[in-house]
């Protein structure tokens, strides 16, 4: 097992080369540096391994990648739920087998969709910078009024695990749900959620609250457009925790600049780290910095399972979590 070169494209937390130790792996390389690695170090990186724990951030996971390892590579371990950063088509021409992290993100991404929810709906943003600007002179009757969320309609556009999990924390809310999918979902539609599946665009006519988890594909890519944006309310609020690339950001920046839209809450971008042009001064754009799976217990559990689905393959066992191709 000596032999066997793993690379680990950045420092994640765990640490994931401990446990391959203890699992006698010991030919490892970890990016000394918690930094994303330029394209020629990153591909200098890989060759001769014959698995690589990635991340989101290394983007561009193609036949070039692939090239630079060799022919021996068989594993890439994304640290991840959505593989959108590896060319799955030629993975699969080539036999490799892809990992990722579902479970770990599930429940922490759906508080983030919340917190950016609420935030949006209460201004918090303009808030904060109110207060640390040391010019707030107290409350007032018209200061920052923002939306009620209670029993307001939500609109969850996605109904994988991470759309469940945000959809059950409007329970409390007494809010009416409305769900896109593929599929019928019955764990949407029965009791306590009672969901109503809707097509996207007679959802985002109706919805007061729309949240985004449907994951980054050719299909998805620009789902939220130009005219999908014409179609909601003005008063309504968009919620993105899934992938940047779902919404056209541009056209999302027109649209919220214009007012035809109340406001959205992002934690996700479609160039990231950059944001569309004017994203950044806009009051009614409330943004994180892709927190969603950030917690110290979440981002562990990742690190175990990318790593768990290392040990597998190479043992010659079925992955705990393999990306279907």
């Amino acid at each position: 097992m000596q032999n066997q070169r793993i690379v680990i494209t950045r420092p994640i937390p765990g640490p994931p080369e401990a446990r391959l130790r203890a699992a006698a792996f010991d030919n490892i390389w970890v990016n000394p540096v918690d930094e994303r690695l330029s394209r020629p170090a990153l591909l200098e990186a890989v060759r001769g391994a014959v698995a690589v724990l990635a991340t989101p951030a290394d983007t561009l996971i193609n036949h070039e990648f692939f090239d630079a390892a060799g022919p021996q590579l068989s594993i890439v371990s994304n640290y991840a739920v959505g593989v959108d950063n590896i060319d799955l088509a030629e993975a699969k021409r080539r036999g490799l087998v892809i990992g990722h992290t579902p479970n770990a993100v599930t429940e922490p991404t759906a508080d983030i969709a919340w917190l950016l929810l609420l935030g949006a709906a209460k201004r918090a943003y303009e808030g904060q910078t109110l207060v640390r600007s040391g010019t707030w002179t107290g409350v007032a009757p018209h200061q920052l009024l923002g939306t009620r969320v209670h029993r307001k309609t939500l609109l969850i556009v996605g109904a994988g695990r991470i759309g469940l999990a945000t959809a059950r924390r409007s329970i409390g809310f007494e809010m009416p749900l409305l769900y896109v999918a593929r599929s019928q979902h019955p764990e949407f539609e029965s009791p306590p959620f009672n969901a109503r599946r809707v097509a996207l665009e007679d959802g985002l006519r109706q919805a007061d609250f729309i949240s985004i988890h449907t994951p980054l594909s050719a299909e998805t890519r620009h789902l939220i457009n130009r005219q999908r944006l014409a179609l909601m309310k003005p008063t309504a609020i968009l919620i993105n925790t899934s992938r940047g690339g779902v919404i056209d950001e541009s056209a999302l920046v027109e649209a919220l600049r214009e007012k035809r839209l109340a406001a959205a809450g992002l934690d996700v971008y479609e160039r990231e780290p950059h944001l569309a042009s004017g994203l950044a001064d806009l009051s009614n754009a409330y943004l994180l910095p892709h927190l969603g799976s950030a917690t110290v217990e979440d981002r562990v559990w990742m690190s175990n399972i990318a790593v768990d689905n290392i040990i597998a393959h190479l043992r010659g066992e079925p992955l705990p979590h393999q990306y279907p191709i």
